[in-house]
Parts: C-alpha cells; structure tokens; sequence
C-alpha cells in the first residue's frame, strides 16, 4: 500500500501544468472523485475554465488509470489532451505522470487513510465477483 502526500499532488499538478504550457485548452475536465481534485487545482494553476462535461478540446485528468474503463469514454471526444497521476499499465493515447505496479494500492492525499485497507480489501473482492 502507498500513501501519497500533497506534495507529491503538487509536484503531479506542477508537471502536468508544465507539459500542457503550449496548449491552449478550452478547459479542463476531471473524473469523478480523484480527477476532480486533479481539474481543480489544474484549473488554478492553468489559470483555465473547470469543465462539468467533456467537450472537444479540453484537457482530462483521472487520478489514476487501471482498467481504461473510466478513461475510454474520451476516446471519441476531438481534439483533447488525457492525464493521470498514476497509470498501471503502459500509457497508450493517454500521458501518465507516475507509473505504479497493476496489484499496488494507492491512497491518495484526499482519501480518508484511517480506511484505506478496508477500501482495498472491498475493492478486490469488487474485482474477484467480476471476474
């Protein structure tokens, strides 16, 4: 289990803003619950619009990609730019700033750590019905 600090958050929205400095979006969009903190703190940053929907042109931000079942409703969407702080697998069409290991837990700097082993022990149980 890896427990991510804010500093390590701000570093994260430091290189995301620093690699998208040339682009000009028309905003910036993040994913329910994780990529909200991300489009927030990028939208100061940025000094660009928080999006409420995806729209062609813009910037999106997960906090992180496991499956690609979250991420892959963007595919269709022209013209946009896609990051996460955290990718499990190699990054495709999406820029990822860290890369961690598919089976390692991460909690994030916003997530309530007192419950984070019960988090992910119902997550893999979550995982394993599906299966």
């Amino acid at each position: 289990m890896r427990l991510l600090s804010w500093n390590e958050f701000n570093s994260c929205i430091k290189l995301i803003t620093h690699e998208c400095k040339n682009n000009h979006f028309s905003g910036v969009y993040g994913f329910p619950r994780g990529g909200l903190c991300l489009a927030v703190s990028l939208s100061h940053s940025m000094n660009i619009p928080l999006l409420e929907a995806i729209r062609p042109g813009s910037l999106v931000v997960d906090d992180v990609y496991e499956t690609g079942q979250t991420l892959s409703q963007v595919l269709a969407v022209p013209n946009i730019t896609t990051f996460v702080w955290y990718s499990k697998v190699e990054p495709q069409w999406w820029n990822a700033i860290e890369i961690a290991e598919p089976d390692e837990w991460l909690v994030f700097p916003w997530e309530n750590r007192d419950r984070a082993e019960e988090d992910m022990k119902a997550y893999q149980n979550s995982r394993n019905q599906s299966q």
